[in-house]
């Protein structure tokens, strides 16, 4: 049996879902709290963030189904820690929107590398002394010059898809290196009776736009070129043909409403000639 409490909460989550287009479901696990409210404020103005029980999230989902077919489909990609996401934006524009929001944090040990983390060459901030062993220990060639402690050469200290120790966790935070992307999962949208899975969503829409455009212009200039008839050709098309019937009727001296004025203004400029011509005898 559902609580008062929770049915104000599933109330609250339909009205809220109900005024919006665009309805995902993204995963906030191992998200700080001082990053979500980070997350909010980007946001805002774009799109509104709600947290709440997976099974509140589904109840609010099935009863929805009603007013938005296929809404409740949603419910499949609920697990562990999840939020709705709720907008005006069309999924690939609030993909972009919430792929922006994201930031980047240092390891804390135990979490699989999302890329090749590199440890630059270069001075440190560090004072001479026991760092030094330490940066060594977890693989990064380090010592001491001019009383300053120095990374020798650009080092690669953990593969793509390799676990990142505690021990090189904790020097990566030293460093300031955060080669952990925090931010929301998005795991999918729904659109207008339409699911959108994630990768769906990681779509470049203006790669896809400028792609389509090129296509366009070629197909349009294959039209021209082999006379074929659309709608955006037959005027250029019915103009070329004229051009090129108006220039063989003047060199064949065939004589038509549109050729007359031009053989004329010829016949004229050829008399002129010979009249000079005569004139010079």
């Amino acid at each position: 049996m559902v609580s008062s409490k929770n049915k104000e909460e599933v109330k609250k989550l339909l009205d809220l879902m109900e005024g919006k287009n665009v309805i995902g479901i993204v995963g906030i696990h191992g998200i700080p709290g001082t990053q979500m409210n980070n997350i909010r404020r980007s946001l805002r103005g774009n799109a509104e963030l709600v947290v709440s029980k997976n099974t509140l999230i589904s109840i609010a989902l099935q009863d929805l189904e009603g007013k938005k077919k296929n809404v409740s489909e949603l419910s499949k990609y609920l697990r562990d820690q999840s939020a709705i996401i709720v907008s005006d934006e069309d999924p690939f524009k609030l993909a972009k929107i919430v792929e922006a929001s994201r930031a980047r944090a240092a390891p804390k040990g135990g979490e699989i590398a999302p890329e090749d983390v590199v440890v630059p060459a270069g001075e440190t901030e560090f004072k001479p002394g026991p760092i030094v062993s330490d940066l060594q220990k977890v693989g990064i060639p380090a010592s001491i010059e001019k009383g300053k402690v120095v990374i020798k050469k650009d080092t690669v200290v953990v593969r793509k898809g390799e676990k990142i120790s505690r021990d090189l966790a904790q020097m990566l935070a030293k460093l300031d290196i955060r080669p952990i992307p925090v931010g929301l999962e998005i795991r999918a949208f729904y659109e207008d009776g339409y699911i959108f899975g994630s990768d769906a969503l990681k779509i470049d829409t203006d790669k896809v736009m400028n792609d389509l455009r090129t296509s366009i212009m070629n197909a349009f200039n294959l039209s021209l070129n082999i006379g074929y008839f659309t709608r955006l050709t037959v005027p250029i098309l019915i103009s070329d043909a004229y051009m090129k019937a108006l220039s063989l009727g003047i060199n064949t001296n065939y004589f038509t409403q549109d050729t007359i004025k031009h053989l004329l203004a010829r016949a004229n400029l050829q008399a002129m000639a010979i009249k000079e011509k005569i004139g010079e005898i």
